[in-house]
């Protein structure tokens, strides 16, 4: 099992700049960087202090440049948001600036709010983001383009620019629309899920799904290569914890707002108000991997088994939880929860669910 950094990025209120969040970013990603995380994710929205980062891709250039070894991606691409034959060539760019270590998330978006701002319809964002899809394909595997679709008419297009990575970056692919889940099945992607603050109860009905979906291109559940994005942070401190139950509750009260279609806004902030019938304060912590070392290797222990996951995003910066904060959660991770998760599995954690993948495979191969 490989483990991901996601930052979102969130400005919670004027008193912390986008400087400071950058920042503080940055000396996340290098503490996962050293501790020997494998990929460091980067979110994409506009418009608002839900996100200060639009492009996933500039901050992973960044982060390519300070840290050593830890991959790095778009955590999602918002795809019906691009001109797919300008993005193409940007992905292979930053493989190549990282020497090989992209790694993309694709999505079609949620936000209306956004999409209105970039004179595209929602109703649509599925069917933008498949052939946008087909264009990042050709162009990777094929160094050029020649298209004719709806939405997107490329005449034949060479790429000067090839990735580095033969075939370009793995992708991660979000989503639960049918069609979105075949073809990651078909292709060989990540399927790539998250539940936000409702946590794993949401989880294994999102996994059902994508089960499903795979079943349908005669995939064993056994053999999806699940990666999930969980809320993760380690603390002692049970008011501390709920701290972080609290900041995970304004995101939450934010993504509510933002996928209502127009949030009301005072500047770029979107007031956000309580979301419909909002459980109390110890639902979100109890819901979300947030505790002791123990709670969290416990919880995440189940998780792991029940979902077969391949890939763990941990969201520790939550709610711009201050970076010296932040960090602090992430090294007692590192050097509490993953000798917990290696010693209840019995090997190290880069084997978790390898073999199981391997097996399955096999017995498909043999069959």
């Amino acid at each position: 099992m490989k483990l991901g950094l996601f930052n979102l990025m969130t400005q919670r209120d004027s008193t912390t700049t986008a400087r400071t969040i950058v920042e503080d970013t940055m000396a996340m990603v290098r503490l996962a960087d050293e501790i020997g995380f494998d990929v460091a994710w980067f979110a994409e929205h506009h418009f608002s202090n839900y996100s200060i980062c639009p492009s996933p891709l500039m901050m992973a250039s960044h982060a390519a440049g300070i840290t050593r070894r830890i991959k790095v991606g778009a955590a999602v691409l918002v795809l019906p948001l691009y001109n797919p034959i300008r993005l193409v060539q940007e992905i292979a760019l930053l493989d190549v600036v990282s020497g090989g270590r992209a790694v993309v998330g694709l999505g079609s978006g949620y936000q209306k709010y956004e999409f209105d701002r970039y004179g595209h319809a929602l109703a649509d964002k599925v069917d933008i983001m498949m052939e946008a899809w087909d264009i990042l394909r050709m162009g990777l595997d094929e160094g050029r383009i020649a298209y004719e679709g709806r939405f997107f008419q490329v005449p034949e297009t060479p790429i000067a620019l090839p990735s580095l990575q033969e075939n370009g970056p793995d992708f991660y692919v979000t989503g639960l629309d049918a069609r979105v889940i075949r073809r990651v099945a078909r292709e060989g992607a990540y399927p790539f899920i998250t539940a936000g603050w409702k946590g794993f109860p949401l989880l294994k009905t999102m996994a059902a799904e994508v089960w499903k979906g795979f079943g349908e291109e005669g995939i064993a559940p056994a053999q999806v290569p699940m990666a999930v994005q969980e809320y993760v942070y380690v603390t002692d401190d049970k008011a501390e914890a709920l701290d972080l139950a609290e900041r995970a509750r304004v995101v939450g009260r934010i993504v509510t707002a933002m996928r209502s279609g127009t949030p009301a806004l005072e500047g770029h902030f979107i007031k956000a108000p309580p979301i419909p019938d909002e459980p109390p304060l110890e639902t979100f912590r109890d819901n979300l991997v947030i505790g002791d070392a123990h709670l969290v290797a416990e919880k995440l222990a189940e998780e792991i088994r029940t979902l077969g996951i391949v890939h763990l995003s941990c969201f520790t910066q939550i709610g711009t939880v201050p970076g010296k904060r932040a960090c602090r959660a992430l090294e007692k991770f590192a050097t509490e929860v993953i000798p917990l998760l290696e010693r209840d599995f019995g090997m190290p954690l880069a084997e978790i669910n390898r073999q199981r993948l391997d097996t399955a495979t096999a017995a498909e191969t043999v069959s």
